[in-house]
């Protein structure tokens, strides 16, 4: 599984992070963020609302794609077919499945990690890893970190080719280099979130599955033995009645007195939930940087991206790609290297269209008007 290189290296043969193990969920009660064990809680946020799981996924596929340019043409083609062949694992082969993977990872763990697997002096795949199961530490400098993993007896330890792993991570603090899920401070919400739909089902569930109260008055003068004979076979004959209903035949229930029939909790109102369950989805959503609309939120008739919200969410995506930037370099860098190639590269992500294309011309022809008069 190893070779010795000429210069005295080794080279990786097989994946260091895919281990295949199962990961649990915890509950979103009594969530409290402790820095780190947080992102079982992130992952249970997109399986417990499918708004959030929409907005890591259109996230993603807003960031696009990107090309690459060599000054070499023989590398420039080289690096072309091996973005578009090269396997991810899982099924997936070409570039775009790893980064899919790896953005997934970043914005909901806040970090995203990946390997360049390497076998007899060639690049022979990528993948991306599990991030939860790799340890950051420092390695005698902050600038200088080392990877950790678990090993077939789920002991830590350092793993062995660290020049061929990737580590990016999202808005990482002065206090821990593991970065910040976009999930963060969502936990509360989503708690108060459940209650509300938990409580819904059950209130239709009832509402559904009714209960009856039947209560015969004028029992005040009889002997306790004939109200209880008169209370057993009145049970008995709703209890017929009620029975032949599900099987689709109709019977009367009949009794005699005075029998007064209701629902269980009829006279309870349903409470609204439209407006609380509104307030706490704007603040999900605001903290996806996405307008609501595009996750199917139509709060108003005649909602649409202005201007001010394409520029800002264009902002986002941009940072995005340039979080990522760096990885996907290495990777590039790397493959060439290792084909004898020149390996200078230059990332040349595709545009962004979220505006009208024609009013994207309207403005760029005023802008090319004023150029003119000022230059007149």
């Amino acid at each position: 599984m190893k070779r010795k290189r000429k210069n005295g290296g080794s080279v990786a043969a097989a994946c260091q992070l895919r281990n295949g193990t199962a990961h649990p969920f915890t509950d979103l009660r009594g969530f409290v963020p402790l820095g780190l064990g947080e992102e079982r809680i992130y992952r249970q946020l997109r399986e417990a609302i499918p708004v959030l799981d929409a907005a890591i996924g259109k996230l993603v596929r807003l960031s696009g794609g990107f090309q690459v340019t060599c000054p070499s043409h023989a590398a420039q083609q080289a690096l072309e077919r091996f973005l578009q062949t090269v396997p991810c694992g899982r099924g997936q082969s070409g570039f775009d499945s790893f980064l899919r993977g790896y953005l997934d990872s970043l914005l909901t763990i806040g970090r995203a990690v990946g390997e360049i697997v390497v076998a007899g002096g060639r690049v022979r795949g990528i993948c991306w890893g599990d991030a939860t199961q790799i340890e950051i530490q420092e390695n005698g400098s902050p600038m200088d970190i080392v990877l950790w993993g678990p090993d077939s007896n789920g002991k830590s330890h350092p793993l062995p080719y660290q020049h061929l792993l990737l580590l990016t991570t999202l808005d990482p603090e002065p206090e821990h280099p593991y970065g910040v899920s976009l999930f963060r401070g969502m936990p509360f919400l989503a708690d108060i979130l459940m209650k509300i739909y938990a409580t819904i089902g059950t209130n239709w569930e009832r509402a559904g599955n009714i209960r009856y109260s039947v209560i015969c008055k004028g029992g005040e003068d009889m002997d306790p033995a004939a109200v209880q004979e008169r209370g057993v076979q009145v049970a008995k004959e709703w209890a017929r009645a009620m029975e032949d209903g599900k099987n689709g035949t109709v019977r009367d229930f009949v009794a005699v007195g005075d029998v007064e029939i209701k629902v269980i909790g009829g006279e309870a109102p349903i409470l609204d939930s439209q407006i609380p369950v509104r307030q706490i989805l704007e603040q999900l959503v605001a903290k996806t940087g996405l307008p609501p609309f595009l996750l199917g939120l139509n709060w108003s008739t005649t909602e649409r991206m202005s201007t001010q919200q394409a520029d800002i969410l264009t902002s986002e995506l941009w940072a995005l790609r340039r979080t990522v930037e760096p990885a996907v370099a290495k990777i590039c860098r790397t493959f060439l290297s290792l084909e004898g190639l020149d390996d200078r590269v230059e990332i040349l992500w595709d545009d962004i269209s979220l505006q009208d294309i024609t009013q994207e011309a309207q403005a760029d022809l005023y802008k090319a008007q004023a150029e003119k008069a000022r230059k007149s």
